[in-house]
């Protein structure tokens, strides 16, 4: 299902690219890779071991249309606002992270059953993304295309269709066993994998590095319409600290390459 999902996407990412290049806008390319940091059922809320621990890592393909330029004539668009600060980013990425408790609960200073139960529990997600980010440059595009050394800063806002597959076992045994699982997480796990939506909302900047490329750091939120991203899910009515959704922050190193 990962590969059909995947070529599927790929097809959908092109057919979109090609609808609007008829419209004569520029095209950029690029890749993203950086460390990804997953906010789930696992490990201690606010808690700084977690949020180090349970940390995966991300790579992507994006692409970006250009309003401020046409391909077709190598010419600036009629100067507009939206044409002069705004991009669209469409993105095929995929995020892997390995997953544990961490916290004050498992401490080694904690002997009893339940914090042992904890402790030799372990799970993964793997997440295949695709999406789109309509992003805002609150400085001129045009100007920063012009000036080799520039910054761009920007902010986006988007949404992404993403294939997750999760693991959980347990260093004890098989799961939902009282040997090795405790009651909070009886009936509460699953390695069946499937399909969610996502917000996605980013703040970064770009570098000029030369006329026809640059670089990005991007920092990025994305928030599930699930909680079984990480194939966990106690119950949110008794266990109201985990009724949150899976999430993730991802950290982005990007490169960028102007097509035309």
């Amino acid at each position: 299902m990962p590969k059909k999902f995947i070529i599927t996407s790929l097809l959908l990412f092109a057919f979109s690219n090609s609808t609007f290049a008829q419209f004569g806008f520029s095209h950029e390319i690029g890749a993203i890779v950086g460390p990804v940091a997953f906010q789930s059922d696992y490990g201690e809320r606010h808690d700084f071991s977690t949020n180090a621990g349970n940390t995966g890592y991300g790579i992507g393909i994006i692409h970006y249309l250009n309003f401020s330029y046409r391909a077709e004539c190598n010419c600036y668009t009629p100067e507009t606002y939206f044409n002069d600060h705004f991009k669209l980013r469409s993105e095929l990425s995929y995020n892997k992270t390995e997953l544990q408790h961490f916290g004050r609960w498992v401490d080694n200073n904690k002997t009893s059953l339940i914090a042992n139960q904890l402790r030799g529990m372990r799970g993964s997600t793997s997440v295949t993304n695709v999406g789109m980010q309509l992003e805002y440059f609150p400085l001129s595009i045009r100007d920063f295309s012009s000036t080799i050394g520039a910054w761009a800063p920007f902010i986006s806002l988007g949404g992404q269709f993403s294939f997750y597959d999760p693991e959980a076992y347990s260093t004890l045994g098989e799961l939902n066993s009282p040997i090795s699982t405790p009651i909070k997480y009886m009936g509460a796990t699953t390695n069946q994998g499937g399909t969610v939506w996502s917000i996605v909302g980013s703040i970064g900047t770009r570098y000029k590095l030369t006329e026809l490329s640059d670089l990005m750091l991007d920092l990025r939120w994305q928030y599930y319409f699930s909680n079984w991203v990480d194939g966990l899910n106690p119950d949110p009515a008794v266990y109201v600290e985990n009724r949150a959704n899976d999430w993730n922050v991802w950290i982005n190193f990007g490169y960028i390459y102007y097509l035309q």
